[in-house]
């Protein structure tokens, strides 16, 4: 199998970097794609720094061990916290930045922020904002309950809409014109997000914006498969298998999902 045939690694803490898989597909339908959710470890929203780099290590490793020619880290816990800590034999890309470049691009006022915990203490989106609109108010709220609430399967629950409009109005009293969705659970919640927010308010899809760079520079890096007979094969492995895993991921992926294989990592 020649470098171009091998699959992209994803991995996520969970079943929300599976958004990211879908973009990928959606922007490069000749490509495969091997994804890890790391369900036995998540969130990592929570958790500390060394633990995420430690985490997206060995996720990492595995991605690697199982051959793949290029890896995108999905979870923006972990890209802010651990990529610069990380080293590898294949282009490696994270969400935080291509997401930070397109909502300096569509914003004029204020930009909310929606992230965990984690990745708002590290300050990674305001700081990759700025750098590129230094002009532009960063407003960043860690939403802690969506993530169990996309794991949950309850993205269209009117608690999941309550909850949603407690974390936007005070960036919405301030102005926010556009929201990034700085964690690739969110995506999921974007029919609830955008009936909170309004139609005049912008959501930056991470997702969307790491999936269109990685189409432009694996092609750059002569890395692009044009053709696959019989079509992109998805592989979706986790770290402690469940039946929510595999009916949110039959949502996420249009065509369906593959059966779930249990892995250590």
């Amino acid at each position: 199998m020649t470098a171009n045939e091998l699959p992209i690694g994803v991995f996520d803490s969970g079943v929300g970097g599976l958004t990211v898989a879908a973009a990928l597909l959606e922007h490069l339908p000749a490509e495969s794609i091997l994804y890890l959710g790391d369900t036995a470890r998540l969130p990592y929203g929570t958790k500390s720094p060394e633990t995420v780099a430690r985490y997206t290590r060995r996720n990492l490793d595995f991605l690697l061990g199982r051959g793949v020619k290029a890896v995108v880290v999905a979870c923006n816990t972990a890209s802010a916290l651990a990529l610069d800590r990380i080293e590898a034999s294949v282009p490696v890309w994270g969400v935080v930045e291509p997401g930070a470049s397109a909502a300096a691009r569509v914003a004029r006022g204020p930009i909310g922020v929606l992230a965990t915990e984690s990745t708002i203490r590290s300050g990674a989106y305001e700081a990759a904002i700025r750098r590129r609109r230094g002009d532009l108010e960063v407003i960043p709220q860690a939403c802690p309950l969506f993530v169990p609430l996309v794991e949950e399967g309850w993205a269209d629950d009117p608690i999941t809409e309550e909850i949603a409009r407690r974390y936007l109005e005070p960036l919405l009293d301030r102005g926010a014109e556009a929201l990034v969705l700085g964690c690739t659970h969110y995506p999921v919640l974007k029919p609830v997000l955008q009936r909170v927010a309004g139609d005049a308010v912008s959501l930056v899809d991470s997702a969307e914006t790491v999936a269109a760079l990685v189409a432009v520079e694996l092609a750059a890096a002569g890395l692009l498969r044009v053709t696959a007979p019989g079509g992109p094969r998805v592989e979706l492995c986790v770290t402690d298998a469940g039946e929510r895993f595999q009916r949110i991921a039959d949502q996420i992926l249009r065509d369906g999902a593959p059966p779930l294989e249990w892995v250590e990592v």
